[in-house]
C-alpha cells in the first residue's frame, strides 16, 4: 500500500500546537509537548520503503522508548519557507548552478499553500523580500541575487535572523529555512548552541543545499548516548556544527541535506531533496514530563528502528532541545 503523500518540512521540536486547516480556515487544537519525526526509510538498495504501520517502529527518546502515533493528515498545512542563500565567498562560482531555485522552491513546499521570503547574507543578512504568498514577488526577489565582495560567510547569523521573521509570522503555517550555502560558518557572532536552541523554540526545520568541498565533510560524529546529560549532547551537537554548519542544522532539526559540486549533482541532489521531503512518515510522540509537566530540559537524542528491516536506512531527526537557552554553557562555547 503506497504511503500517503505528505506535506514537507513539518514544525520541529515540542510542539505546542498541531494545525489544520479547511476551506482556508485555521482550527487551533493545542496538544502538549509533542515531538514530531519526520522519516524516511528506505531498503539498502536506495527504494523507499512504503506502507509501514506505527507498530513496526521503535523510538527512542535518550535512550527510552517512547508511545508512538503516526499522522497521515498533513495535506493541508501551510508553510512559511525563508530562503537563505549566500552570496560571499566560493558562492560567486557557483551562481550559475542555482538558476532553478525557484523550481526548488515549489519542489520543497508542494500543493501547500505558502509564503517565501528571500535573504542572502555574506558577513550580515539581507532581505531581499519579505514574506508573501505572490509567486511573482518571490521571483522579483531571486532577480536581485548577486554575488557579495565579503569574506565572511555568517551562516548561523543568517539562520538566526530568519529564525526571528519567522517567529513573527501571526498565520499558524509550518515553519521552514532553505539554506544554500558553503558547508562551514565563516565569522557568525550568534553561538551555535543559540541558534539550535532557538530553532526548536520557533518551530523551524532547515533544508540544506550545500556547495563545497562535497562529500567527505558529510558528517558522522554526533553520536548519541555517549554523551554525560543535556550538556554533554549539546557539546556535541555544537561541535558537529562548527565542523560543517549546513549538515548538522539539517540533521538536528529533521530537515535534509544534499551536497553538489557539478550542475548535474545540484540537479540530482534537488530530485532527492524532493522525494525525501514528500515521501516520508511523520511520527510523533509525548516525551515523559517531569514535576513541572515539562519535559527535562535540554539536549535530546532521537533514535528511530525498525526491527523487522534491520538493513533499512533510516533518515530522521536526531535530536530535539526542551526549554529555553538563555545562556550558553562554558562546555558549549
Amino acid at each position: 500500500m503506497p504511503l500517503p503523500k505528505l506535506r514537507p518540512l513539518l514544525p520541529l521540536l515540542l510542539a505546542t500546537t498541531a494545525l489544520a486547516q479547511s476551506n482556508q480556515d485555521f482550527t487551533l487544537r493545542t496538544q502538549s509537548n509533542v515531538v514530531l519525526i519526520p522519516t524516511t526509510v528506505q531498503t539498502k538498495h536506495g527504494e523507499i520503503l512504503y506502507g509501514l504501520k506505527p507498530e513496526q517502529f521503535v523510538v527512542e527518546d535518550n535512550g527510552i522508548p517512547q508511545t508512538i502515533h503516526l499522522d497521515e493528515d498533513t495535506d493541508s498545512l501551510g508553510l512559511s519557507l525563508a530562503v537563505v542563500i549566500q552570496c560571499s565567498r566560493s558562492a560567486a562560482v557557483e551562481f550559475a548552478k542555482l538558476r532553478g531555485l525557484a523550481t526548488m522552491v515549489d519542489a520543497v513546499a508542494g500543493d501547500a499553500p505558502r509564503e517565501v521570503a528571500v535573504i542572502t547574507y555574506g558577513a550580515t543578512p539581507t532581505l531581499l523580500g519579505d514574506f508573501s504568498a505572490d509567486p511573482g514577488a518571490m521571483l522579483t526577489a531571486l532577480s536581485q541575487l548577486d554575488t557579495c565582495d565579503d569574506s565572511a560567510a555568517a551562516t548561523l547569523d543568517a539562520v538566526s535572523f530568519a529564525a526571528n521573521l519567522l517567529e513573527a509570522r501571526k498565520n499558524h503555517y509550518r515553519h521552514a529555512i532553505l539554506l544554500v550555502s558553503e558547508t562551514r560558518d565563516h565569522g557568525s557572532e550568534i553561538k551555535a548552541a543559540k541558534v539550535i536552541a532557538q530553532l526548536g523554540r520557533t518551530n523551524t526545520v532547515v533544508d540544506s543545499v550545500a556547495f563545497g568541498p562535497g562529500k567527505t565533510e558529510i558528517l558522522n560524529d554526533l553520536k548519541y548516548g555517549g554523551g554525560s546529560g543535556p550538556i554533554g549532547l549539546l557539546v556535541m551537537a555544537v561541535n558537529a556544527v562548527k565542523k560543517n554548519a549546513a549538515h548538522e542544522l539539517a540533521a538536528l532539526s529533521g530537515g535534509e541535506y544534499i551536497n553538489f559540486t557539478t550542475q548535474k549533482g545540484f540537479d540530482n541532489g534537488l530530485h532527492q531533496l524532493s522525494n525525501h521531503i514528500h515521501n516520508y512518515y511523520l511520527l510523533s510522540f509525548q516525551p515523559h514530563a517531569e514535576a513541572n509537566g515539562n519535559p527535562t530540559p535540554g539536549m535530546h537524542s532521537i533514535r528511530v528502528k525498525i526491527p523487522d528491516y534491520p538493513d533499512a536506512n533510516i533518515r530522521f531527526r536526531e535530536s530535539y532541545f526542551s526549554g529555553s537557552l538563555d545562556t550558553v554553557p562554558p562546555e558549549a562555547q
